[in-house]
């Protein structure tokens, strides 16, 4: 029995610890973890040793890692987000899917592809990996950005897109008759939400009521898994897929004022399992068909990103984003998709085409994966470069009453705030990285150094009402603190410090200080910031800052 146990977990527990590996070699080159992840993949399916990892431990951890996953973005779409984002959801989710899916469908039926074969490997291209797409988000801190916000809702939509290609998918490998199939699934996706609703409303406060009276903290923990686990496992019991449970799991807590408990206890199982799914997607790829079939797998790989990459920006410029906005999305979301992975494993799918051609878009597909953030990168300073140009007026218009200083995470909570209760501000930024990053993702941001009085001057310093220093370090902070006392004597004048200690000195300088160390950082200064206008803060869930902020226009 021992034995047995034993060889059962053997393969995971060997994973673990090369992706600790993995990881870590990663990071010291100063690549995304997921690099290294489906880098190892592939590296022991050289080895001939993806069956050794095929085990049904190591998918179930994986699958696990999708779910926590969609759990985890659940958790920030609330019924209000949802009725907020539903333009995004259903209006851009629906044009990218029509213009990258309809694109592709269009090529393969021109290569002489037989029509179901295109129509349903074509949709399946047009889908995007959720998985990395938003495990790269959250890794750049790009949540709150307006490209992040609307990869979030694309991928909602595509993960709906999704189910009904599986369905498709599934009438055709049973010879039934598709309308109904579709029908049905629509029923039980729409009652499946609504029984999320119901359990957000009615149930989601005082089961978590009556846990924190027990007063364990492993009793959190076990909840926050069993509703993951449990909604994903009820909707695959439905016939849908297991993603959307587990969205819908997280969206039933997301007005919770548990949410944040649960979304610590549940993040150290998402990166756990998410780290053998990328692995797994890595142990996917042939290295033999790399071999002998290089030319083309490298064919279809440059073909399918590049043609994704364009199909996303017309979508983007269709739904009328600015060409960076565009651009940078286009690229974010060039990648291929885990479910398409499944579609074309399906053998009413598969056999539809030729052998060597479904085994190449497969490899080139995982590929894509792999280089997501090479190509995101691509488009975020391709983006940042086209923003660079001249500010627009209300960049430096008189609108504006609040003065940021540094974007760091401090200052953009504060810009999304702002944003999203139509209040004007200006940024200015010394550092030249940070400034091409908050620049390509939507931030009105001048490059200019703070301490300089001349850039005082120049942006009108005395028209604005509340000076708010987010540099994120104590010396910049420093520098930039008796000008602003000296020259702005009636602005309210607020500062996120790292510390207690920075709290006690910026405080004696007739600063109004904030430990960003401590839990609710960014909602304390946010708060003082609207005080000092004396305007009242709209949110979608009152008490979330960063988490429920809405996006900018691109």
């Amino acid at each position: 029995m021992a034995g047995e146990v034993v060889e059962t977990i053997q393969p995971a527990i060997t994973l673990l610890g090369l992706g600790i590996g993995a990881a870590l070699v990663a990071r010291a080159l100063r690549l995304n973890p997921i690099v290294g992840y489906l880098g190892l993949g592939l590296g022991l399916a050289s080895l001939g040793m993806a069956e050794d990892f095929s085990g049904p431990l190591v998918a179930a951890m994986a699958e696990a890692g999708v779910m926590f996953l969609l759990f985890n973005l659940g958790l920030h779409f609330s019924l209000g987000r949802i009725r907020a984002e539903a333009g995004n959801i259903f209006g851009f989710g629906a044009l990218q899917m029509l213009v990258a899916g309809g694109g592709f469908a269009s090529l393969f039926g021109l290569f002489g592809l037989p029509p179901m074969f295109a129509v349903i490997a074509g949709f399946g291209m047009g889908l995007s990996s959720t998985a990395v797409v938003i495990g790269l988000i959250r890794e750049r801190g790009q949540e709150d950005c307006p490209v992040g916000r609307a990869a979030q809702s694309i991928l909602i939509f595509q993960d709906i897109a999704a189910i009904l290609l599986l369905v498709t998918a599934g009438a055709l490998a049973s010879g039934g008759a598709l309308a109904p199939a579709l029908g049905i699934a629509g029923v039980k996706a729409l009652a499946a939400f609504g029984i999320a609703v119901l359990f957000a409303r009615f149930l989601t406060e005082p089961l978590f009521g009556l846990i924190a009276r027990a007063g364990t903290t492993e009793v959190y923990t076990a909840t926050a898994l069993f509703i993951a686990l449990a909604a994903g496992w009820a909707t695959g019991m439905a016939g849908l897929s297991l993603t959307l449970g587990a969205f819908l799991g997280g969206m039933a807590v997301a007005d919770s004022r548990y949410r944040i408990l649960v979304q610590t206890e549940i993040d150290a199982f998402r990166g756990l399992f998410l780290s053998f799914f990328f692995i797994s997607v890595g142990l996917s790829i042939d290295p033999a068909l790399l071999v002998a079939d290089w030319a083309l797998v490298l064919g279809l790989t440059l073909a399918m990103i590049a043609l994704k990459c364009g199909f996303n920006v017309v979508a983007g410029l269709l739904n009328r984003w600015s060409v960076p906005g565009s651009i940078q999305l286009g690229f974010l979301l060039g990648q291929g998709s885990e479910f398409t992975l499944v579609l074309l494993a399906l053998p009413a799918v598969a056999g539809l085409a030729e052998p060597r051609l479904v085994s190449a878009l497969v490899t080139a597909i995982a590929i894509s994966l792999a280089v997501t953030p090479l190509i995101s990168n691509i488009g975020r300073k391709l983006a940042g470069r086209l923003r660079a140009g001249p500010p627009d007026a209300k960049l430096a218009g008189d609108d504006a009453p609040v003065l940021i200083i540094g974007m760091t995470p401090a200052g953009r909570t504060l810009a999304d705030a702002l944003e999203f209760n139509d209040i004007g501000y200006l940024a200015l930024e010394a550092d030249h990285d940070r400034f091409q990053l908050a620049l390509a993702d939507g931030y009105h941001v001048h490059r200019a150094n703070p301490a300089d009085p001349r850039s005082w001057d120049a942006i009108g310093m005395d028209r604005r009402e509340v000076l708010v220093i987010a540099t994120g370090q104590v010396q910049a902070s420093r520098e930039v603190t008796p000008l602003a006392r000296e020259r702005l004597p009636d602005v309210t004048r607020v500062i996120a410090v790292p510390d207690a200690e920075a709290v006690a000195e910026f405080g004696a300088l007739g600063l109004t200080p904030v430990d960003m160390s401590l839990s609710g950082g960014g909602e304390r200064l946010i708060e003082l910031v609207f005080a000092a206008l004396d305007r009242e803060r709209a949110l979608p869930v009152p008490g979330l800052a960063r988490d429920e902020a809405m996006p900018r226009a691109a």
